[in-house]
């Protein structure tokens, strides 16, 4: 249904998620799909790694697809990137091409570790200071 919404002409941009897609296949899809139909493509990029994510996408689709940037933006969200080892790099209100090779959304262990529901430790924070509920120790009720 979605390659039928595209060339139906009800959608001037295409916003996608890229963590809800089947992985980069069907992200390529829906790039070609897009560009083939003059669809602008303007990834969601406003949770946790997503903007490591997605820099990637848009930087193909410049390079091998698109060949322009017309039309086209990524959101920017400037919170949490400390927690990646290769995390976007930012200037002049522009993603930077990434030096690493890989996706560039590889965690620091510490995080993984520190935010591991609900064990981990910050989440023992938020359960002691009353912020969260711990589950282990509430009981179950049936209905």
């Amino acid at each position: 249904m979605f390659k039928q919404f595209l060339q139906s002409g009800a959608m001037q941009f295409c916003q996608i998620d890229s963590c809800r897609l089947g992985g980069i296949n069907e992200i390529l899809v829906v790039l070609l799909l897009a560009a083939k139909l003059k669809i602008p493509v303007c990834p969601h990029a406003g949770g946790v790694g997503l903007c490591e994510y997605v820099q990637h996408l848009m930087m193909f689709d410049y390079i091998c697809i698109t060949g322009t940037k017309e039309h086209r933006i990524i959101e920017y969200v400037d919170h949490l990137h400390e927690h990646f080892k290769y995390p976007v790099v930012m200037k002049g209100s522009h993603y930077m091409p990434p030096t690493m090779p890989g996706y560039s959304a590889e965690m620091h262990e510490e995080s993984l570790k520190a935010y591991e529901y609900p064990i981990g430790s910050k989440w023992q924070e938020y359960f002691a200071s009353g912020i969260f509920t711990d589950p282990t120790k509430t009981p179950v009720i049936w209905s």
